[in-house]
Formats: C-alpha cells, structure tokens, sequence
C-alpha cells in the first residue's frame, strides 16, 4: 500500500512538473493563459514555467510570412480592366493584439488582410493609367500605399513588410496590349537614343580634350627644343670664337679642312672655283 502510494505521489509531481514547462522555439513568442485570460504575453525564447492545470500557454511563429491572396481585378484610369496577382511579406508585430484580433488563428489574419491590401492597390491602380501599371516602378506605388496598408494592418497585430506583384494580365483586347508594347518600346528607344547621345557628346569632349592636351605638349616641347637649340648654338659660338682667339691661323686652317671634307664627302662633288678663290689657299704649293 505504501509503496503504491509513493508511486502515485512521484507519477502526480512527475506530470505537475511536466505540465509546468514549456519551450519557445528561435522566432517564436507565446502567450500564456491563466483560465482563459491573459496573464503574460510576448514570452521569447528559452524554457518557461507555468501553473499547472490553471494555466496553459499558445505559441506563435513571429517568422516573415508569405500572405498569398487571390488575383483581384481592377480599373485603371484611362478605363482598362487588369487583373493583378500578388502576395504580401509580414509578420506577427502586436501578440496580444494579434491574439484578440483573430483569435490566434493565421487563416483570419489573412482573410482580413487581403480585402485592406487590395483596396490600398485598387487606388493607386486607379490613379494611374495602363501603361503606367505595367510599365511603371511598381516599387514606387507598392510603397506609396505600405504605410496605409499598415494603419490597417495594426488593428490585427500584423505588419506587412514589403508587396510584391507576382503577374498583371491585360485585357485581351488586341489592339490595347499592342498599344502597350508599342509605347514600352517607344519608351526604350528614346533611353537608348537619350543615351547614344550622351555616350557622343562625352565622346567629342574627351576627344576635344585630348586635342588639346596634344596641342599644349608639342607646344611646350617645342618651345624647350628652340630653347635647347639657342643654348647649344650660343655655346658653339661661345667655343668657336674662344678657339679663334686663341690660334687665329690654326682656326682659320682647321674651319678650312672641315669646309674641304663637306664639300668633298661623297667623292663625286665638282667645283669650279677662280684659281685666286679664297676657298683654294691651303689647297696651293705656296703654303
């Protein structure tokens, strides 16, 4: 009898302790319940106590969620019907208001996203006319209307991060999807041409520039070149007449040879000269 009562007393605090814990997942939070009531919310992380038989505890994933919805067709301003395809990335930001707003069920949240979504698009799709929609930044107008989207969204605890448009079906009206495409390519062609244009004038003005660049080197390299050039003639003149000076007949005869040597140096030269010319004098026997 004693040991069958010590049993049940260790099987009873065994499922007390059992009851009494519970773990919270990376990225989850939870709430716990004291008969229905909450006592305690946004509980991270880790390993937790709780009452047991008076009080339990629900978790949630507080991950980035897709929020698919269905397509949901709508009228642009210049009167075209298109039906747009899209999802939505949020996630849990309010537990407890997330809790009483749907019940902690993920279904209802998004039933009840889904009509606040579609009509923040709705008006700015309706702002704008075809083209616009599928040729647009859609980047621009999804963030244009994230902040609306929000104040709805934090009546249910939610926060939509980001939309992202996954397919616009145009009407099946051939001439308007011909029209489209013809102004998109109309468009990509005048940021080509807008391009090309620019690619030319940067073109001619690196050109110009290197021009100049070429024009101001040979310049100043010419410049230093007659510089050097007036610099060695002058040293020239400077030596010459220093030589002169110094051995006038000795120049006079050394200036001589060098004159015979230019004018005979290929040996086929044919001067006809008086038999007094200067230009003859170390030439004849009297000297």
């Amino acid at each position: 009898m004693r040991s069958s009562a010590w049993i049940a007393i260790v099987v009873a605090i065994l499922l007390g302790l059992m009851g009494s814990v519970f773990v919270v997942r990376e990225g989850h939070s939870a709430i716990v319940f004291r008969l229905g009531t909450i006592v305690r919310t946004d509980i991270g992380p880790g390993l937790h106590f709780k009452l047991p038989m008076v009080e339990n505890a629900t978790v949630f994933d507080r991950r980035l969620q897709v929020l698919d919805a269905d397509p949901e067709r709508y009228l642009t301003e210049d009167k075209q019907d298109v039906s747009v395809d899209f999802f939505a990335l949020g996630r849990i930001d309010n537990l407890r208001a997330f809790y009483r707003a749907t019940g902690g069920d993920e279904e209802v949240a998004v039933q009840r996203l889904a009509p606040i979504i579609k009509d923040s698009l709705r008006n700015e799709i309706n702002s704008r006319v075809l083209q616009e929609v599928v040729s647009g930044d859609r980047t621009e107008f999804i963030g244009r209307q994230l902040e609306a989207i929000n104040e709805g969204a934090s009546t249910l605890g939610v926060k939509i991060l980001d939309i992202r448009i996954k397919r616009i079906e145009l009407p099946q009206d051939s001439n308007v999807v011909g029209s489209v495409y013809d102004q998109m390519r109309s468009q990509r062609l005048q940021v080509a041409s807008q391009l090309r244009a620019e690619g030319v004038e940067l073109s001619s003005a690196i050109r110009a520039n290197a021009e100049r660049d070429r024009s101001v080197i040979m310049a100043e390299a010419e410049r230093d070149a007659q510089k050097l050039r007036g610099e060695g003639d002058a040293e020239a003149t400077r030596l010459y007449a220093q030589a002169a000076n110094k051995d006038p007949a000795f120049y006079a005869f050394q200036r001589s040879l060098d004159a015979y040597r230019a004018s005979f140096a290929d040996g086929e030269s044919v001067i006809v000269l008086d038999r007094d010319d200067p230009f003859l004098q170390y030439m004849r026997n009297d000297r």
